[in-house]
C-alpha cells in the first residue's frame, strides 16, 4: 500500500503559490481600481468635452445662406436678382486616383490649364471635402454627374443674376462667389441686401451626407431687403447706346453720360463706357467695372463758364450788356498765354458763352474776384461729395487761385476737378431757377416684410443764384446750339435746348503741365423754357475730333430726343430758330479791335506756358544712342538718368515739355535687333 504522506506537496511550494495568487490578485485589483478611477474621472470632469467630441462625429450645424435682395429700376424692372444653383463638391478620400479624377472633371467643366491645376491642388489638399466648382451651370452639373465618380456631392447655393446684362452694370456692381458685394450698390448696400443666414442642426450619416432634423426656416426671414433705384431702364439703355457710339466713332478711351431731373435731383441714367457683363465679371477689364460718372474727377473745361457768368451776374460784378475785349485770341498773363480757339474782339456775356471764349471768361473771373469765384463753385456743389451712397465717390478739388493765371484758368474750368454728377447737378440748379437739389440714386430700401429701411425724397440743398439770374444764363446758353455757336449739332427741332460745350486739356503729371490729350463734353438743358432733364455727355481722349460740340453734342441730341418722348414732354416749338450774334461795337474810349485771324486748323492750347529764364524745353532724344542723348541733355542744362543700354526708346518728361533747368530726364535704353 502506497504511503500518502510521501505524496504531499512540500510546505515551501505551497507558500509561494499563495504569494503569487495574492500578488496577481492585487495587480488585477489595482488595474481595476485605476480603470474605475479613470472612468469616474472621465464621467465627472471630462463629460462636456467628450459629449462635444461625440456629437462632432455625427451632428452638424448646417448654414442655410440667405437669398440676396433684388435691385430694381424706378419702374420695378429687376436689375439684379438671386437664383438657386448647384455647387459641386467631392470627398477626395473616396477617389481611387485623385489626379486622374481632377483631369476628368476639369475636362467636363472645360477648365483651362491653370484652373485644372488649381482643382487638382484642392483635391489633393482636401481629406474629406473639396469644392469642384461653386455655382455651376446646369450643363456643367450634368457633365460632372455623368462621370460617375464616388464621393461627388451637389448643394444648392444662391447665385447673383443680372437679367439686364450690361445695363447699368457699373452702378449696380457685382458680388463675389461668397455672395458679398464687391463693387457699386452691391457693395454700398451689402448689409441690407445680404439678409440673415440661418443655422440648423442636422445629423451626418456614415457617408458624410447631411440630414436635417428640423424643417428649413421661412425664406422670408432669411431674404435680404430690396433696393429700388431712380434709374429708368429705357433711358439708361438709350444713354449707354448713344455713349458707346460716340466713344467708338471718336476713337476715345472712355465716356460718361448723366441724365438728371433738375426739379427733383433724381438720376434717371448713369452710363459708362466701356461696359461689361456682371454675369461674367472675370472676363471684364478692371477699368470697365469702375463707375466713372460718380467716382472719377476730371478738369471739366468750358462747361464751368456758365457758373462764372451766373455768379458774376448775381454779385452784380457784370451786367448782361457789358462787353469784354477778347484780345483777338491771345492774352498774356505773366509767363503764360491764354488762348482762344478762334480770335475774337469785343463780346458780351451771351456771346462769350456762345463762342466759348477763354480770355473773356477769365476777365469775368477777374471782375468777380478770387473769393467769390471759389465761394460760388462750392455753392454749386463742387468740391463736396453729392452723397450717392456709392463707395469711393469723388469730390473734386477747387484750389484757391492765389496766382493771376490760376484765377484765369479756373474761370474756364482748368486747374480744378469735378465729377460728372457734380456738373450735371450744377446745371440742374440753373435749370431749377437757381435752387440746387441733392442728386440721389437710391429711391428706397424695403425689407421683405414691407418695412421701409430707407427712403429718399427731393431735398433742396441751397439757393445758389436768384431765379432771374438763372433764367438769364439759361437763355444765354440757348445761343450755344445755334449755327453760330459751338454746338449746333445739339439743336432739336421740337424743343428749345440750352447747353455748353467743354474741351479740356488733360494734365500730364510727369511733365507737370498739360498734354495734347483732351476731354470733350457737352451738357444740355431740355426743354430750355421748362426744363425736364439735364444731360451731360463726356468723352475721354477722343482722337477723330476733340471738340465737345462735334464729339459729345450728337450723343446729347440722341439721348434728349428719346428722353422727351419717353417722358411725354410736349414740344416747345415747331421750328428751331436761328440766332445770329451781331458784332459788338467796342466802347467809345476803346481802340478798334484788330481784324481776327483765320481759325486755327489744330486744337488750340488753352493755357500755354512761355519759356522763362529759369525754364527749358526738353529736347527730343528718341532713337539716339546713350552718349549722344546725354550730350544733348547736358547742353540743354538738364540732368540725364540712363536705364539700360543701347538707343533711347522712351524719355520722361516727354520731348517738348517745359521744365526747370537742372531737372532730371529719365531715358530708357534698349538694344534693338
Amino acid at each position: 500500500m502506497r504511503d500518502l504522506k510521501a505524496a504531499r506537496v512540500p510546505e515551501n511550494n505551497t507558500r509561494w503559490l499563495r504569494l503569487r495568487v495574492l500578488l496577481l490578485g492585487g495587480l488585477f485589483m489595482s488595474l481595476l481600481a485605476v480603470a474605475f478611477g479613470r472612468a469616474a474621472y472621465l464621467q465627472t470632469y471630462e463629460q462636456d468635452k467628450l459629449r462635444g467630441m461625440a456629437q462632432d462625429q455625427y451632428v452638424r450645424q448646417i448654414e442655410i445662406p440667405a437669398r440676396r435682395g433684388d435691385i430694381f429700376d424706378r419702374r420695378g424692372t429687376p436689375l439684379a436678382q438671386s437664383v438657386e444653383v448647384d455647387s459641386i463638391w467631392v470627398d477626395p478620400s473616396m477617389l481611387t486616383d485623385v489626379r486622374k479624377a481632377a483631369r476628368s472633371m476639369a475636362k467636363a467643366l472645360k477648365l483651362d490649364a491653370q484652373a485644372t491645376e488649381d482643382l487638382q491642388a484642392r483635391l489633393q489638399r482636401g481629406k474629406r471635402f473639396a469644392w469642384v466648382k461653386r455655382q455651376a451651370k446646369p450643363q456643367e452639373v450634368e457633365a460632372v454627374k455623368a462621370l460617375g465618380f464616388a464621393g461627388l456631392g451637389f448643394t444648392k447655393e444662391p447665385k447673383r443674376f443680372y437679367p439686364q446684362r450690361e445695363l447699368a452694370a457699373q452702378v449696380v456692381g457685382v458680388v463675389g462667389t461668397e455672395g458679398r458685394g464687391l463693387e457699386g450698390l452691391e457693395l454700398a448696400f451689402d448689409d441690407e441686401l445680404s439678409g440673415q443666414n440661418s443655422r440648423l442642426s442636422g445629423f451626418r450619416d456614415a457617408k458624410g451626407r447631411k440630414l436635417l432634423v428640423q424643417g428649413a426656416s421661412d425664406p422670408i426671414e432669411r431674404e435680404g431687403a430690396a433696393v429700388t433705384l431712380t434709374l429708368d431702364r429705357h433711358l439708361q439703355y438709350v444713354a449707354e447706346k448713344a455713349l458707346l457710339r460716340a466713344v467708338e466713332e471718336s476713337k476715345g478711351v472712355a465716356g460718361t453720360v448723366v441724365v438728371l431731373d433738375p426739379k427733383t435731383g433724381e438720376l434717371l441714367a448713369l452710363a459708362n463706357a466701356p461696359n461689361f457683363n456682371p454675369n461674367t465679371p472675370e472676363a471684364a477689364q478692371h477699368d470697365a467695372i469702375r463707375n466713372r460718372a460718380a467716382l472719377d474727377a476730371f478738369e471739366p473745361g468750358s462747361t464751368m463758364k456758365a457758373f462764372v457768368v451766373a455768379a458774376a451776374l448775381e454779385e452784380k460784378a457784370i451786367k448782361t450788356d457789358d462787353v469784354f475785349f477778347c484780345e483777338n485770341g491771345a492774352w498774356r498773363i505773366g509767363r503764360y498765354t491764354i488762348n482762344d480757339t478762334h480770335p475774337h474782339g469785343w463780346l458780351a456775356p451771351k456771346a462769350i458763352l456762345q463762342l466759348s471764349s477763354n480770355i473773356c471768361s477769365a476777365k469775368i473771373g477777374q471782375a468777380l474776384g478770387r473769393e467769390k469765384l471759389v465761394s460760388y463753385y462750392h455753392a454749386f456743389g463742387f468740391a463736396e461729395r453729392t452723397g450717392l451712397a456709392l463707395p469711393g465717390e469723388g469730390r473734386g478739388v477747387i484750389p484757391f487761385p492765389k496766382a493771376e493765371v490760376s484765377l484765369a484758368t479756373q474761370s474756364f474750368g482748368q486747374g480744378m476737378t469735378a465729377t460728372a454728377v457734380q456738373i450735371a447737378a450744377g446745371y440742374g440748379a440753373l435749370a431749377n431757377d437757381g435752387m440746387l437739389m441733392r442728386p440721389y440714386l437710391v429711391s428706397k430700401v424695403v425689407d421683405p416684410d414691407g418695412v421701409v429701411l430707407l427712403e429718399n425724397r427731393p431735398v433742396e440743398v441751397r439757393r445758389v443764384v436768384s431765379s432771374k439770374v438763372a433764367r438769364q444764363v439759361v437763355s444765354m446758353l440757348e445761343s450755344v446750339v445755334t449755327k453760330e455757336g459751338t454746338a449746333p449739332k445739339a439743336a432739336m427741332q421740337e424743343y428749345r435746348v440750352a447747353g455748353k460745350t467743354g474741351t479740356a486739356q488733360k494734365a500730364d503729371p510727369v511733365a507737370r503741365g498739360y498734354s495734347d490729350k483732351r476731354i470733350a463734353s457737352f451738357v444740355g438743358v431740355v426743354p430750355a423754357d421748362n426744363p425736364r432733364a439735364v444731360i451731360l455727355v463726356v468723352v475721354d481722349e477722343p482722337k477723330t475730333d476733340v471738340y465737345g460740340g462735334l464729339v459729345a453734342a450728337p450723343a446729347f441730341k440722341e439721348i434728349a430726343t428719346a428722353a422727351m418722348a419717353h417722358l411725354a414732354v410736349p414740344p416747345s416749338r415747331t421750328v428751331a430758330p436761328e440766332v445770329v450774334v451781331a458784332p459788338v461795337a467796342p466802347p467809345a474810349a476803346a481802340k478798334t479791335p484788330v481784324t481776327p485771324k483765320p481759325a486755327p486748323e489744330r486744337p488750340t492750347v488753352a493755357v500755354q506756358e512761355d519759356e522763362g529764364t529759369g525754364s527749358v524745353r526738353v529736347p527730343d532724344v528718341q532713337g539716339q544712342v546713350g552718349r549722344e542723348a546725354v550730350v544733348k541733355l547736358l547742353a540743354a542744362a538738364l540732368e540725364p538718368q540712363l536705364l539700360g543700354s543701347g538707343r533711347v526708346v522712351s524719355q520722361t518728361p516727354a520731348a517738348g515739355a517745359l521744365v526747370d533747368k537742372g531737372a532730371r530726364v529719365t531715358l530708357e535704353l534698349a538694344t534693338r535687333p
